[in-house]
């Protein structure tokens, strides 16, 4: 079974917003999934939630991230590591 983190629509028809999911590579784009790492905003570019955890794991045990998903994860190590201004 090839395991692949991928974006899953789940918004309103001008208004789009994603989960970041860990779904069977043959399923469809917005079908059964096996697990929820985040959420995406596209309308704000706004990482609503990503859980880095869950996402090594399954990197970890071999399923292969989505162009897309690569890009919000960098997006979002680079939003962690700067620091909050005061």
């Amino acid at each position: 079974m090839p395991v692949r983190i991928r974006l899953s629509r789940v918004g309103k028809k001008a208004a789009p917003f994603y989960r970041v999911v860990s779904v069977d590579g043959r399923k469809k784009r917005d079908g059964a999934y096996l697990e929820d790492i985040g959420t995406y905003d596209a309308l704000k570019g706004l990482i609503v939630r990503f859980d880095v955890a869950t996402y090594e794991r399954r990197i970890a045990q071999g399923a292969v991230p989505s162009d897309s998903v690569k890009k919000i994860f960098m997006q979002f190590k680079a939003q962690s590591a700067t620091p909050e201004p005061i």
